[in-house]
């Protein structure tokens, strides 16, 4: 995934505190949160993401570079 893919991804979970993963995006989120930069909560009917603080930094890092 492209760094600005992933920069947008993170801006838009971190707005909403929570996430619902849309349909067609399982494998991009999924893709974040291998990377450890958000946690998929899968106990709910409607999967959820939310940023991790190590998504926080890489996308502090990304807004200052």
């Amino acid at each position: 995934m492209e760094k600005e893919a992933i920069k947008s991804l993170l801006e838009i979970i971190d707005q909403q505190i929570s996430s619902s993963i849309l349909g067609g995006m399982e494998e991009e989120y999924e893709e974040l949160e291998s990377m450890g930069l958000i946690k998929i909560d899968r106990h709910r009917v409607q999967h959820s993401a939310s940023i991790t603080p190590e998504g926080l930094d890489y996308l502090e890092h990304l807004n200052n570079s």
